[in-house]
C-alpha cells in the first residue's frame, strides 16, 4: 500500500497544506497551516530518523531503508520509487527546520496565502526530490522546486527582483536541460534483466553503464547538478537571487535549495558513474577549487548584506563539491557535514538579514553601525552565525571544514594537495570579510539617529533564529552522531570503488 510507506507523507502533508491555505479566509488561519504543517513535517523527519539509527545495520550493497515502489507509466517503466539512507534522512531533517524556521520568519510577509503557496509547493519539490530512488520522479521533484522560484522572487522579492528572477530561472533552466540528456542517456543506456530502469539502486547493483558511456553522461550530470550548487563559472544566478528574494525565500534558496545540487552530484553522478568520476573529475576539481576562493574574495569586497552571504555560499557549497570530487570517505563524509552545516548557518544569516533590513530599511553596511546597542539579541545572533561560517570550533563550520580538508589531503600527489592547501586558504579569507561585517555593522558609532528608535527581535524572530543556532551549536558539540549517520550508507560503497586510488 502507497500510504503505509511513512516517506510518502514528506510529499502528503504539503499536499495537505496546499489544500488547507487554498482554503484559508483570514492572516490566522495561513499561519496557522503554515506552522502546524511544518511541526507536522519536523516531526516526521525526527521519528523517522530515531526509528532509523534504532534499525540494525542493512545487509548488502544499495540498499535503503523503507523503500517503496509503484509503477505509475509501464511504458517507459517510470515508478514513484522511494527509499532513504542517513544522508537522506539528514538532508530531509534539515529541510524541515529550515521549513520551519522560514514560517515564522515570514511571519509578516504581505500576501501571505499566496506566498505559503508557493512557498509550501517548492519545499514538495524538495521533500520528494530527497526521497526518490527513481531517476525520473526524482527529476521530476527537482523540477517542481525550481519552478517556484521565479514567482516568489519576482513577485515578494526587492531590489532588481525581476531581472533576477529571470536570470536564475534562465540559469537553472539551463542545468536542468543539461541535466535531462544525462538522465536519458543513463537510462537508455542502463539495461537491467534486458528492460531500461530508472532506478538508480536497481543500475547501481548491476553496473549498468558503460565505462564509454559514463565519460559522455557523467559531465552531463555533474553540470546539470553543478549549475545548482553555484560551480564556477555557472555561479552568477546565485548572488542576485539572494540578493532580491523575500527572507523565507532565501533560507530555502539558499539553506536547502542549493543542497539539491551537491546532493545530486553524490548520488548521481559520482554513484552511477564512478569510472567517469575518476578519470575527468580532475577538470570539475579545478573549476570547484575556484568557486572556494572566489566566492570568499568576492565576498570581501561587498557591501550588501545579502550579496555577502551570497557569495560566501559559492564559496561554501564549491567546498561540498570539492570534498565530493575527494573520492575518500573522510572527504565525503565531511561534503555531507559541510551540507547540514551550511544549511543552517546561512539560513541563520539570511533570517537575520531579513529582520534587520525590514528594521532599517537598508543593507549597506557603510548606512549602519552600532547595531548591538540597539538590537542585541539580533546582533549576538549574527555574531554566531559569523562564527560558525568562519570555522570556530564548537559550531558547525568548524567541524565539517576539517573533516573535508583532512580528508583532502590524504592524497599524496602535488595536483591534489595544492588544491587543498588553496581551499584552506579561503578560511582566512571568510574571517576577513566576517570580522570586516561584525565590526562595520554591529560596533562603532550609530550612523543614522533613526536606527535608535528600532526595536529588538519579537517572539517569532526569536524562536526561528533560537531554532537554527541549537542546530548549529548540536553539530559542533556532537559531530560524531552526525558522522555516524552518514558512515554506514552508500559513503562506504563509493570508498570501495575508489580505494584504489589511494
Amino acid at each position: 500500500m502507497l500510504f503505509s510507506n511513512p516517506l510518502i507523507y514528506f510529499v502528503v502533508i504539503p499536499l495537505l497544506m496546499l489544500a488547507g491555505l487554498s482554503l484559508c479566509k483570514n492572516i490566522k488561519q495561513i499561519r496557522a497551516v503554515a506552522v502546524i504543517g511544518s511541526i507536522g513535517l519536523l516531526a516526521l523527519s525526527t521519528v523517522l530518523l530515531v526509528k532509523y539509527l534504532a534499525m540494525p545495520p542493512i545487509n548488502g550493497d544499495h540498499q535503503m531503508a523503507w523503500e517503496g515502489s509503484w509503477q505509475w507509466f509501464p511504458q517507459l517503466n517510470i515508478c514513484l520509487s522511494v527509499g532513504v539512507d542517513g544522508i537522506s534522512l539528514a538532508m530531509l531533517l534539515l529541510s524541515s527546520i529550515i521549513v520551519f524556521a522560514g514560517s515564522f520568519a515570514s511571519w509578516t510577509i504581505n500576501q501571505p496565502k499566496e506566498f505559503f503557496l508557493w512557498l509550501i509547493l517548492l519545499s514538495t519539490g524538495v521533500f520528494g526530490f530527497f526521497i526518490s530512488t527513481d531517476l525520473f520522479t526524482m527529476f521530476m521533484f527537482y523540477e517542481v522546486a525550481l519552478i517556484p522560484m521565479y514567482l516568489l522572487i519576482g513577485v515578494w522579492g526587492s531590489g532588481r527582483k525581476e531581472y533576477s528572477a529571470m536570470k536564475l530561472t534562465l540559469m537553472l533552466m539551463g542545468g536542468s536541460a543539461f541535466l535531462m540528456l544525462g538522465l536519458i542517456g543513463i537510462y537508455y543506456n542502463s539495461s537491467v534483466d534486458g528492460q531500461h530502469t530508472w532506478n538508480l539502486l536497481e543500475i547501481a547493483r548491476n553496473h549498468a553503464i558503460t565505462p564509454e558511456w559514463q565519460r559522455l553522461l557523467f559531465p552531463l550530470t555533474f553540470v546539470g547538478f553543478g549549475v545548482l550548487g553555484a560551480m564556477f563559472p555557472f555561479h552568477t544566478w546565485s548572488p542576485d537571487g539572494h540578493a532580491s528574494a523575500p527572507t523565507a525565500v532565501s533560507m530555502l534558496h539558499a539553506g536547502v535549495l542549493m543542497k539539491l545540487g551537491g546532493y545530486g552530484c553524490f548520488r548521481v553522478a559520482i554513484y552511477l558513474m564512478p569510472e567517469a568520476a575518476h578519470e575527468l573529475g580532475w577538470i570539475f576539481l579545478v573549476l570547484t577549487g575556484i568557486s572556494v576562493v572566489y566566492g570568499a574574495f568576492s565576498a570581501c569586497v561587498q557591501t550588501d548584506l545579502k550579496y555577502i552571504n551570497a557569495y560566501s555560499s559559492v564559496s561554501h557549497c564549491g567546498l561540498v563539491l570539492f570534498a565530493i570530487l575527494m573520492y575518500n570517505q573522510t572527504a565525503m563524509t565531511g561534503a555531507i557535514m559541510q551540507m547540514l552545516s551550511h544549511g543552517l548557518m546561512t539560513a541563520l544569516f539570511f533570517a537575520l538579514i531579513g529582520m534587520i533590513y525590514g528594521r532599517t530599511h537598508t543593507r549597506d553596511i557603510r548606512e549602519m553601525g552600532g547595531m548591538m546597542q540597539i538590537m542585541p539579541y539580533l546582533s549576538v545572533c549574527y555574531v554566531i552565525a559569523g562564527m560558525a561560517s568562519l570555522g570556530l570550533p564548537g559550531l558547525s563550520g568548524f567541524v565539517a571544514e576539517m573533516t573535508i580538508f583532512v580528508g583532502s589531503f590524504a592524497h599524496t600527489d602535488t595536483f591534489h594537495r595544492v588544491f587543498v592547501i588553496i581551499a584552506c586558504c579561503s578560511i582566512v579569507i571568510t574571517a576577513v570579510y566576517i570580522l570586516r561585517v561584525v565590526g562595520k555593522l554591529l560596533f562603532g558609532p550609530v550612523h543614522n539617529e533613526h536606527h535608535r528608535q528600532l526595536t529588538d527581535a519579537t517572539w517569532w524572530e526569536r524562536l526561528s533564529t533560537a531554532t537554527l543556532i541549537i542546530c548549529v551549536a548540536a553539530i559542533g558539540c556532537f559531530p560524531n552522531f552526525f558522522a555516524n549517520l552518514i558512515k554506514p550508507t552508500f559513503v562506504e560503497e563509493i570508498f570501495k570503488v575508489f580505494q584504489y586510488n589511494s
